[in-house]
């Protein structure tokens, strides 16, 4: 079955929220919104990159997605089924499912413990197998991420490894259990330059052979562009812009995309010189959120009265090319906000 034809998303977030409180004074608590209403779709075989500034909310959306936390509101969905507040013993069959690859190669693999043991461990957990079935399942997930002979490397430890060996190390242990759905949190933000295409390439290798789903979360919108034909935007907790990756880098409709991809590193040293119009300021704290648009205070194309005002709902985009819509949370694309430009002649 096509990913057009599932009718059922494997992997759904409906009005994702996350809320914790913060100790602000003594006996003063404030409310830090770290993820705020927040819809995301991702079907099976399918790569969705989810972009943005440290302190965005990806990676608390992806620790969601995982169920290593629980959303203070709204529902997550897998294959169907609801598993917003399932125990960690019904959530079993869903771990083995779902897997995760994580940003720290130093710190995500146990530093006391062989390769073997690593990528065995989540064998045992979900009791698969027994001994040589074990070991020729290890060397099968070591094979399948490039650790050739993955004889050689059962005995090793982590720091016997480079960082985009662990890596790889990190993808086998997800791997092993064959999941439908990885969670890869800034995979290559931590390894050298010259390793992190190799690892891309890999994933993306892995996603064409066992028809894995992603969800590839990043700060560095350009990696997007080779990895997901699809990525949404988040800024301070919500989804600003989301559409096929292509095109939302061609022209992208929200003016944070256009701030982020003006943040890119340009490779000509001709146009390094030429003056760029990156994000000013910094990202406000989720403990303030801005009233109206929160990301008005540092917006170029900012409207006194609407932005500051009211909050932008997500709107449809005409795609443009046979049906592939786009959607903006951003005033500039609504009716009032087209009104406003109109009227003051813009």
């Amino acid at each position: 079955m096509s990913t057009a034809e599932r009718e059922t998303p494997l992997l759904r977030l409906e009005g994702a929220e996350v809320h914790f409180r913060a100790r602000e004074k003594l006996f003063r608590t404030t409310i830090v919104r770290a993820l705020d209403g927040v819809d995301v779709s991702l079907n099976q075989g399918e790569a969705l990159a989810l972009v943005g500034e440290s302190g965005s909310g990806k990676t608390t959306l992806g620790r969601v997605s995982l169920r290593l936390l629980e959303p203070t509101g709204g529902r997550v969905y897998f294959d169907g089924e609801d598993i917003t507040a399932l125990s960690d013993g019904r959530l079993k069959p869903f771990r083995k499912r779902a897997q995760g690859v994580f940003q720290d190669p130093f710190t995500s693999l146990d530093s006391y413990m062989t390769i073997r043991q690593i990528v065995e461990e989540p064998l045992i957990i979900h009791k698969i197998g027994r001994g040589n079935e074990r070991r020729e399942r290890v060397e099968w997930a070591l094979d399948e991420v490039r650790m050739r002979p993955a004889g050689d490397f059962l005995d090793r430890y982590p720091h016997m490894l480079s960082g985009g060996q662990r890596q790889r190390v990190g993808i086998a242990r997800a791997l092993v259990l064959t999941p439908e759905y990885i969670l890869a949190d800034e995979p290559v933000s931590m390894i050298d330059a010259s390793s992190r295409a190799e690892i891309l390439t890999l994933l993306n290798e892995l996603q064409e052979r066992h028809r894995i789903a992603y969800l590839y979360i990043t700060h560095d919108i350009a990696t997007a562009r080779h990895f997901a034909p699809r990525t949404a935007v988040m800024y301070l907790g919500r989804i600003v812009e989301e559409g096929p990756t292509k095109e939302l880098i061609a022209d992208p409709l929200h003016p944070y995309t256009q701030g982020l991809l003006a943040a890119v590193p340009e490779p000509d040293p001709a146009n390094r010189l030429q003056e760029r119009d990156v994000l000013p300021g910094e990202p406000p704290s989720p403990a303030q959120v801005p009233t109206g648009c929160r990301f008005h205070p540092r917006c170029p194309a900012f409207m006194d009265g609407l932005c500051d005002v009211a909050d932008p709902v997500p709107v449809e985009i005409d795609g443009g090319d046979g049906g592939t819509g786009r959607t903006v949370a951003c005033h500039l694309h609504t009716d009032a906000g087209r009104e406003r430009q109109a009227s003051s002649g813009e």
